[in-house]
């Protein structure tokens, strides 16, 4: 499946971002991280993630295309944070304290752990599973993983096993 093409002038608005955010970063902290490399390679509903040993943000350039400035405000010191907390202070808690004290303190930005952007047109297929108070859709991968019997998903609400609904409700 090919990427969508993001438009010079949306890409140029990522890199400012980013370049802006991490300049608030070194001057507060009396560093010289280095410009981490961007690409729009991820899929799903995920809207970026942060490679920490790549020194990397991988940005969903579907959600960047139909949200374009609240995802660059968003998204981009989200996952920048991530690395500027990984740098400074290693494995820890990838929402935790440091990453919060990164965000507000650091890039000035609200510590929202996540989006709240449309998903609709990057959601895979899902399947429907019920337990004893509700229907639950599971992602392909976690669909596949129940049926290999490799996993055990429960309602947060009940606690009761899901179990495959092959025959939903019409």
């Amino acid at each position: 499946m090919n990427s969508p093409r993001i438009p010079i002038a949306l890409h140029h608005a990522v890199m400012h971002c980013l370049r802006e955010r991490l300049q608030f970063a070194n001057q507060a902290l009396g560093s010289q991280y280095s410009e981490p490399s961007v690409s729009y390679q991820q899929r799903g509903a995920t809207a970026g993630t942060a490679w920490l040993q790549q020194w990397e943000i991988r940005l969903n350039p579907v959600l960047l295309l139909e949200n374009q400035q609240a995802f660059i405000d968003e998204v981009v010191p989200h996952e920048l944070a991530h690395l500027l907390v990984y740098a400074r202070f290693g494995r820890v808690a990838p929402h935790g304290k440091e990453w919060r004290w990164m965000m507000e303190q650091i890039l000035q930005t609200p510590a929202k752990r996540t989006h709240r952007f449309a998903t609709a047109s990057v959601q895979g297929k899902t399947y429907p599973y019920r337990c004893a108070c509700q229907q639950h859709q599971l992602s392909v991968r976690r669909h596949y993983r129940a049926q290999r019997g490799d996993a055990t998903y429960r309602c947060l609400k009940c606690g009761k096993p899901l179990q495959f609904d092959a025959m939903p409700p019409t």
